[in-house]
């Protein structure tokens, strides 16, 4: 009886496995393509920012500044535990457009903190542990707030983001679509944020602002300078 129960047991994991891995291929696959939908495109988006230090934040504003703010709706930033600078500078963006379309705040934009992956000078034994908190809080983010779109350019916090959308789509809760924009920064090598989202094919859409990037990896877009 034992060995009929454990013989079940397998047969139940073997199949569960497959069939993760099915729709893991699966999404990777369709990752970057249209969603096939017989109903019409929402009319506005909800929007993850991802902000970062070192000049991450000043890029992905000055890029989401050009959108159609009406159309990338509501909007919610995110940044590390310890960047309040990121914020401020999001908050002031924000104020400036609700003072041209006189749209409270509250109804088009969220702002949001992350635990750090790894603090800079971080053992990385430590990082270990502290990796394993930012993705049960990037889960716990992700699942909340459930984004249609995901923008982001390079910091480190976008990894764990990123990774917990990518495991929604695959068990079927939220196909958030990643758009990733290498920081101009990179000129001759991606970063490791952007490695990562580039080798594991996270990221939906994958631009770099530089043509030697895009002639060393074939699936990404050379946009020019943004």
């Amino acid at each position: 009886m034992e060995k009929g129960d454990s013989k079940s047991t397998t047969t139940l994991a073997i199949i569960s496995l497959t069939l993760i891995l099915i729709r893991v291929v699966y999404v990777i696959y369709r990752n970057g393509k249209p969603l096939r939908s017989n109903s019409k495109p929402p009319q506005t988006l909800s929007t993850l920012i991802v902000l970062g230090s070192g000049g991450h934040t000043a890029e992905v504003l000055n890029l989401l500044s050009v959108l159609p703010n009406e159309r990338f709706s509501p909007r919610f930033y995110i940044a590390a535990a310890t960047d309040n600078m990121s914020l401020q500078k999001a908050r002031a963006l924000e104020n400036s457009l609700v003072d041209e379309t006189e749209t409270k705040m509250v109804e088009t934009a969220q702002f949001m903190q992350i635990y750090r992956s790894r603090e800079v000078g971080q053992s990385y034994l430590t990082s270990v542990w502290t990796t394993l908190i930012a993705m049960a809080h990037a889960l716990w983010l992700m699942t909340k707030i459930r984004p249609q779109v995901i923008l982001c350019n390079g910091p480190g916090t976008c990894v764990p983001l990123c990774a917990m959308a990518f495991f929604l789509k695959a068990v079927g809760i939220r196909w958030s679509s990643i758009f990733y924009v290498e920081s101009i920064a990179r000129v001759r090598r991606l970063s490791l944020s952007g490695l990562l989202l580039y080798k594991l094919r996270i990221a939906d859409q994958f631009f770099v602002q530089w043509p030697q990037l895009q002639r060393q990896y074939s699936r990404a877009h050379y946009v020019g300078c943004l």
